[in-house]
């Protein structure tokens, strides 16, 4: 477990960098914390830092978005916030996209956890009464217990 510490969004590219470095041997990040906790703004500044060129922007609609760098490496993006069923997530091959061996970005996953890989990296962001931000990142893998 890493936790770093935010208290500017001046420092986002720099938190991008070691959140990558942690991170970059799992395919599969989930980005946890409250709406407005800044999980799209820090997605942004991790997919500049993969090189991708394309806009960036929450998939809340579309519930993922495929971005793409100059190597033509793919990044899916997802955003579940507007899921009522899990099931709903069948209906665009979540599988497929999930086990693509490409970098999927995953906000709200709490509301389709029977489909998230056994294992992922969890970024969990926490917001204090000023605005600073206290980011938490796990490797998970199910069915481990973690201390």
């Amino acid at each position: 477990m890493k936790k770093i510490y935010c208290n500017h969004l001046s420092d986002i590219p720099k938190i991008a960098k070691e959140i990558l470095a942690v991170c970059l041997a799992e395919k599969i990040w989930v980005f946890k914390g409250r709406m407005g906790a800044g999980k799209t703004t820090l997605i942004k500044s991790i997919a500049k830092e993969f090189g991708v060129i394309d806009l960036v922007s929450s998939p809340t609609f579309s519930i993922v978005n495929e971005y793409v760098n100059p190597s033509n490496d793919k990044f899916y993006h997802f955003d579940f916030y507007r899921i009522e069923d899990s099931e709903e997530v069948l209906d665009i091959g979540i599988d497929e996209y999930f086990y693509s061996g490409s970098y999927c970005w995953i906000e709200w996953a709490e509301k389709i956890p029977e489909y998230i890989p056994d294992t992922f990296m969890l970024i969990e962001i926490k917001v204090d009464n000023e605005g600073k931000r206290e980011m938490i990142i796990s490797k998970i893998v199910k069915g481990e217990q973690h201390g």
